[in-house]
């Protein structure tokens, strides 16, 4: 086990060597005033992660977060590693400079849109896609309503359905919906346990028992219990029936090795921002080629054409540095390697999981079954119940033990608190964690 004084005593070298690499993926400018691009040079990680301890040995000092509170919340925003935060900080210095020269089109040499066509490629590649298939927004929420808002073969008294795992706004996209167009709305919720068998057979029966559904939202990671559902058995389920599916993957990129073509959506919707640790208002539509008339573009854009993936998303003066940084960002996840990560982050949540199973009347949202959950997880204290409970809970891990947990409420069966460590936390941290469940389990006896 890591502990904070073994690592801050004995990593020095490890300190120094990360440190190292951070400062030396800090681009550099010439003299004052001169154009020259912010590049980055290669991103270099040596740290061992095949071992759970040295992983976080050389990990942690990748991070320049505070750690007199252990904050469990990379669902919500997954933070720059130092490299990145140099590269944006260096984009966003260069971006000033150049400030409307570059905006208007593009300073001699660097012209804008070929520039945001390098983090669209960045992306496409990640993604299994090719670059005229993604489009960049400022976070998957954005992505998310600009597919289901603008999906164009919906007709008066056609159904959408949606479940209790999904997220709340793209509930409130599909709800617009119905306001807007007609739909008529389908909410079920996925039954406990969240085992494949029993979320194959709910989607089954609500797709059989729907015979005019057209549109069905999807969540590739829920954020309120950290479900992994079986998403190319669902996509094929529906597409075989002629439902078309919205991919809701703002929680599974850069966290859950995937591509594409594995997925069988043909609308995807995700954020750079959390576990790619891209800049804040970072994310992205993906629209496969020969389905982008199928979502029309936002609110009537003619600013690209119709043609145009980049007509579907709102037009406007955005963070060009976060989307130029994009590219370092998944540079930075391909040193550490996604595999890699994705193993990391499945460690960190069985550390703790692992560690309060024998708490007597705890419940643990997600069942063990391999691939239906990644670093996210819902946990109920023995009593919990209504979204008071769950938000006076965190409250208090928040107050008493300096923890951040999030309430979340939305599931059939009641309120939980999240749980979601990223890679800049430490066993160390979870056993504060597992310590004040234990402290606390009686709390609403």
């Amino acid at each position: 086990m890591v502990s904070r004084r073994n690592f801050l005593s004995g990593s020095g070298g490890v300190m120094g060597g990360a440190l190292g690499m951070a400062m030396a993926a800090r681009p550099a400018f010439a003299a004052s005033g001169s154009d020259d691009w912010p590049a980055d040079p290669p991103f270099r990680f040596d740290g061992d992660m095949t071992d759970f301890d040295a992983a976080q040995a050389a990990l942690l000092p990748l991070y320049e977060v505070r750690r007199d509170f252990a904050t469990f919340d990379a669902a919500y925003y997954g933070v720059m590693t130092r490299p990145v935060q140099a590269a944006y900080r260096a984009r966003s210095e260069w971006v000033n400079r150049n400030h409307a020269l570059f905006l208007r089109g593009g300073s001699p040499g660097h012209p804008r849109d070929p520039e945001l066509d390098a983090s669209r490629a960045a992306v496409a590649k990640m993604l299994g896609a090719t670059t005229p298939e993604i489009a960049l927004s400022a976070g998957g929420t954005e992505a998310l309503y600009a597919l289901i808002a603008n999906y164009a073969p919906l007709r008066a008294g056609d159904a959408v359905i949606y479940a209790d795992v999904d997220y709340d706004e793209m509930q409130f996209a599909c709800d617009y919906l119905a306001q807007s167009r007609g739909a008529r709305l389908v909410r079920f919720s996925l039954p406990e346990p969240h085992t494949q068998a029993n979320i194959l057979a709910a989607y089954e029966t609500i797709l059989r028992d729907t015979p005019r559904a057209k549109l069905l939202l999807l969540t590739h990671l829920s954020n309120r219990n950290g479900l992994v559902p079986p998403v190319k058995a669902i996509v094929a389920m529906a597409k075989a029936r002629g439902v078309d599916v919205i991919l809701d993957s703002a929680q599974a990129v850069g966290h859950i090795p995937f591509t594409v073509a594995e997925t069988g959506a043909d609308f995807i919707g995700f954020s750079l921002h959390k576990w790619l640790a891209a800049p804040l208002g970072t994310g992205g539509v993906y629209i496969a080629k020969d389905r982008l008339q199928d979502i029309t573009p936002w609110l009537g854009n003619r600013i690209h054409e119709a043609d145009d993936i980049r007509a579907r998303i709102p037009t406007g003066t955005v963070d060009f540095a976060a989307r130029l940084t994009v590219p370092s960002a998944i540079a930075m996840q391909d040193a550490i390697g996604l595999e890699a990560k994705h193993r990391h982050l499945l460690r960190l949540r069985d550390y703790w999981v692992d560690r309060v199973r024998d708490v007597p009347g705890l419940e643990i949202m997600m069942p063990d079954e391999p691939g239906r959950y990644g670093a996210v997880t819902g946990f109920r204290l023995p009593g919990m119940r209504g979204p008071d409970d769950a938000k006076k809970a965190a409250k208090l891990f928040l107050d008493k033990y300096r923890l951040l947990v999030v309430a979340k409420a939305g599931l059939a069966s009641g309120p939980v608190l999240r749980v979601t460590p990223a890679l800049f936390n430490s066993s160390a941290e979870l056993d504060r964690l597992v310590a004040a469940i234990k402290a606390e389990r009686r709390l609403f006896a």
